[in-house]
């Protein structure tokens, strides 16, 4: 057997949510780290007591418990796991592994034990359920009840808010001579419970200190077991037990401070969730600070870590005090540094400006919203060119649970830099080959674009290669449409007309031609659309077109609604005419009608003398435009009759389809006519008379053939 045993894919619930893991069981600790949060529970193998092997709802799960009191449980083994654990917790730590069945009746009444942490709930000496007394947040007691209320988990789907037990009275003989059976219970839970009660005096006050998530100043109260932060709005009660991390990082100016916590889980402010607390420093502001305990006190408490009287840099006291209250350590930057000397980077993530930290075992992104990723849950990290410029480039980065956080508008000076720490990091970079393949790698952000490497265009060209093999096999397959063109054609159909060619040449390029043209798909007839006539201008001596009804009513409501209404606008006159002229009735209607048939009769009387006095006559009415387009149409009807009408009807026995051609084409056609004719009689005359027929072609034919 070997000194360790690792185990992958174990859960441990906290506050209602199960959060993955690693559990290596090794000669000297039991150490288990989350996946999630990075958080490591270590437990030194001296101080394990008991090792119970239970069945539960993941699997298999261990509970362990210490000689200091506490207990930690682990589900997500196997069966098969359990002779291997069990051989090694008594080879190694000399601690029997027992197998502990739970009670699964579903009675609610039994017997309750405090051991340690937990509160136990058993049935027949069986534990039925078990409560972490530090997931309590209050406990309340009334005459035989006692509720207790648990912190809430905003990531858990289903969250447990009270649970309420009824503790039967006592006899009266021992209610006399001790407290109650209910207080008895309630002083057991509040005990060991996570209830944050500030009584007595703070050990130290920081006043306002400028916070910039969540933003504002505030007063910040230290307490032994938690950190109270008091504003003029908000203010958050913050155990020790929820920090994970204390990270003193310094501002890019040289002249400020970053002072950041790591919280889990989040304080709350209303819907937002601030899962880091982050104080901004002035380098040149200082503090003589005096905590509110005797020497003896601060030195038997924090051993040595604190002095009653401390003095310096006001980012150092708050350091100190916090790393002493919360047991952290103080994560600092390592040895990187940027191209301006600096150990951040200016870059833009999510529209906001703000500072990236390479760390030893992460990034740290400041702020808005600040971000922290550890090595541990990274998958690869990519370098990309800038979107907008040259000038810059992305840095993003991957997690293994698929999330990518781009970190974009960095300055290409500071290329070589991050890419030598990512190196050293070991880190996964994703197109790690292309950059090796360039021989500086300053050189890859360069202007000239052969150098960059752009995904995007990449992917273009790859289609684009795709496309044109595709057309490359339809042009092979099939022949392709061809766009018509009047001088080409003329070209092709004048060599039909070239002294030397033979009759018999012809005859076989006529064949060709013949079945090209039943292949081809007969080409769609232009339709041109007939522009519309231009208004005529307005005649300003005609006549006044009649009012309708409504106008004629409107016209005499007016200045009553004018009346009624002091002040209305001309848009609003309309709107509330509209409503009135909707709500009369047919009868009120009938005079305004009247008056509207009235107007139109003389409308059309004085339009009757106005056009018999010579008015208008400028101006042709439609029917004589349509007489006379008439008459022009008949025109162009005679003018194509006669020989028209027999050229037309030679085109369509030849080409076998009515489809659209232009001018050019159609004289062409017209000499390629003439041209046959002319071939007859080269057959009958002899070649003597050959020559006279060749001199006769058209000019357009011998322009064609030159």
């Amino acid at each position: 057997m070997g000194d360790t045993l690792e185990f992958s894919d174990i859960y441990q619930e906290v506050k209602g949510s199960w959060n993955d893991g690693r559990l290596r069981f090794g000669r000297q600790s039991v150490v288990y780290k989350s996946s999630k949060t990075g958080k490591v529970d270590s437990i030194p193998a001296a101080e394990l007591s008991q090792a119970q092997w239970r069945r539960v709802c993941l699997g298999q799960g261990i509970k362990l418990t210490t000689s200091t009191g506490h207990i930690y449980k682990y589900d997500g083994f196997r069966d098969t796991d359990f002779e291997k654990i069990s051989e090694y917790f008594k080879a190694h730590y000399k601690v029997e592994l027992s197998e502990k069945e739970l009670c699964v009746k579903g009675w609610n009444w039994g017997t309750t034990k405090f051991s340690g942490p937990l509160l136990s709930f058993e049935v027949s000496d069986s534990p039925a359920f078990e409560i972490p007394l530090a997931s309590v947040s209050q406990c309340a007691t009334g005459k035989n009840e006692v509720t207790l209320e648990f912190h809430q988990n905003d990531e858990a789907e289903v969250s447990l808010m009270e649970v309420r037990f009824y503790v039967p009275p006592g006899d009266t003989a021992t209610t006399e001579e001790g407290p109650e059976p209910v207080e008895v219970f309630r002083d057991s839970v509040l005990s060991k419970a996570d209830v944050i009660q500030a009584t007595g005096d703070a050990v130290c006050i920081f006043k306002e200190l400028q916070c910039l998530t969540p933003r504002g100043r505030y007063d910040i109260r230290i307490y032994p077991s938690f950190l109270h932060l008091h504003g003029k709005t908000f203010d958050y009660k913050i155990p020790y037990s929820t920090v994970l991390r204390l990270f003193l990082l310094p501002h890019k100016d040289q002249r400020q401070m970053f002072f950041m916590i790591s919280l889990d889980p989040p304080i709350k402010q209303g819907q937002t969730r601030y899962h880091f607390l982050i104080l901004l420093f002035s380098k040149e502001e200082d503090l003589s600070l005096s905590l509110n305990m005797t020497e003896e006190e601060v030195e038997k408490r924090y051993g040595g870590k604190l002095s009653k009287n401390m003095s310096g840099s006001l980012y150092e006291m708050v350091g100190r005090v916090m790393k002493a209250l919360v047991n952290r350590k103080i994560t600092v930057p390592g040895n990187f540094l940027g191209h301006s000397g600096t150990q951040c980077i200016t870059c833009s993530y999510k529209a906001s400006s703000g500072l990236l930290y390479p760390l030893e075992r992460g990034f740290v992104y400041i702020h808005k919203p600040p971000v922290h990723l550890r090595f541990e849950e990274v998958s690869c990290v990519n370098f990309a060119r800038g979107t907008t410029t040259t000038r810059s480039f992305d840095f993003e980065i991957e997690t293994k649970q698929g999330t990518q956080f781009t970190f974009s508008s960095i300055e290409r000076e500071e290329y070589g830099k991050l890419f030598d720490f990512v190196t050293a990091k070991k880190l996964s970079i994703k197109n790690r080959g292309f950059k090796e393949g360039i021989k500086g790698k300053d050189d890859m952000l360069e202007d000239s674009d052969e150098d960059q490497h752009d995904a995007y265009l990449e992917r273009m060209k790859e289609e684009g290669k795709i496309r044109e093999e595709a057309n490359d096999s339809d042009d092979s397959d099939g022949e392709s449409d061809e766009s018509f063109n009047p001088g080409e054609e003329k070209d092709d159909i004048a060599e039909e007309y070239d002294s030397k060619a033979s009759a018999s040449d012809s005859s076989a390029e006529e064949g060709d031609s013949d079945r090209e043209k039943k292949k081809r798909p007969a080409k769609k007839a232009k339709v041109v659309k007939e522009r519309k006539p231009r208004k005529k201008p307005k005649d300003s001596g005609a006549p006044k077109r009649p009012m309708s009804a409504y106008f004629l009513w409107l016209n005499a409501s007016r200045e009553s609604i004018k009346a009624e209404h002091p002040g209305i606008s001309i848009t609003e006159i309309s709107k509330r005419a509209g409503e009135m002229w909707r709500e009369l009735g047919k009868e009120q209607k009938v005079e305004w009608d009247g008056k509207a048939e009235e107007a139109k009769k003389d409308y059309e009387v004085a339009m009757r003398e106005y056009r018999e006095s010579g008015g208008g006559s400028s101006a042709p009415s439609k029917k004589e435009r349509k007489k006379k387009g008439g008459k022009r149409d008949e025109k162009n009807k005679k003018g194509k009759s006669g020989g028209g009408r027999e050229r037309e009807r030679e085109r369509e026995r030849t080409t076998g389809n009515d489809s659209f051609k232009s001018r050019e084409f159609i004289s062409s056609e017209e000499s390629s006519s003439e041209s046959d004719r002319g071939k007859g009689k080269r057959k009958r005359k002899g070649s003597d008379e050959q020559e006279e027929e060749v001199a006769s072609t058209p000019p357009s034919s011998d322009s064609g053939s030159d």
